[in-house]
């Protein structure tokens, strides 16, 4: 079971849509494939038309008063799962603060899963806290959606010093450009100065609006647009990540 993070240090750069697509196409590759939407705001189950789950089901999980099974939804589409946000999500940090000093204490609450699923995509919140070392101890690959700005940049190599601060192995760190406009000059030469890291895959989300249909229609590009270029940047992006993982 490999787990992924979409994670930014900032809100608003596509983390959530990168989670629902990639895991969407996934699971149309016949991955077994869950979601655990872990941000407060709860739009990956959103997106995925999730039932709400109890206020407190986070909260019973990390007191380990329930295993993480009991409270996975299916999503309505083959071989994709959610476990949804609730209230009790936004307290995360006193919760696992309350557990002790391990730092591996989500990925022991993944466990009970490795024969269930091939992947787990987690949708983090966004800043730096304990929530966010534990799930970077918990997952294979911490993946950064990046606009290709200077301030957004910026947080990447805040990012990339907390690794380094917290003594994670930076070999998990990768990240690719989202929300591009090809016509803005700073973007390209942003990207193009930035690809030379190595740490950012080739294939770029768009400034697209059929990404923001997602709200509309409650699913994934693929469900509605499958033969729109959102739909086509999602794809390349996954098949350039599947790569590297299988």
């Amino acid at each position: 079971m490999i787990t992924i993070a979409l994670y930014n240090l900032k809100g608003g750069v596509g983390k959530t849509a990168g989670c629902v697509n990639l895991a969407h196409l996934a699971a149309m590759d016949e991955y077994r494939t869950l979601i655990w939407d872990l941000d407060p705001q709860g739009a990956s189950g959103f997106y995925y038309q999730a039932s709400a789950g109890s206020a407190k089901d986070t909260k019973k999980l990390v007191e380990q008063h329930v295993v993480i099974s009991e409270l996975i939804q299916h999503t309505g589409y083959d071989y994709l799962d959610i476990v949804p946000s609730d209230f009790s999500s936004r307290k995360l940090d006193a919760l696992l603060e309350a557990q002790g000093n391990s730092k591996k204490y989500v990925k022991q609450l993944l466990k009970p899963l490795k024969n269930d699923y091939d992947l787990v995509f987690i949708d983090c919140p966004p800043g730096f806290s304990v929530l966010a070392e534990h799930i970077f101890q918990a997952a294979d690959i911490v993946l950064l959606p990046t606009i290709p700005t200077t301030l957004s940049l910026r947080t990447f190599e805040a990012v990339k010093s907390f690794f380094e601060e917290k003594k994670i192995d930076l070999a998990k760190l990768m990240c690719y450009f989202s929300m591009v406009d090809s016509r803005k000059a700073l973007h390209l030469e942003t990207m193009e100065a930035f690809h030379r890291q190595r740490r950012f895959f080739s294939s770029y989300i768009p400034y697209l609006s059929d990404v923001e249909k997602m709200g509309i229609y409650q699913a994934p590009v693929m469900a509605f647009a499958p033969s729109s270029r959102a739909a086509q940047a999602y794809t390349e992006l996954w098949e350039e990540l599947k790569e590297g993982i299988f």
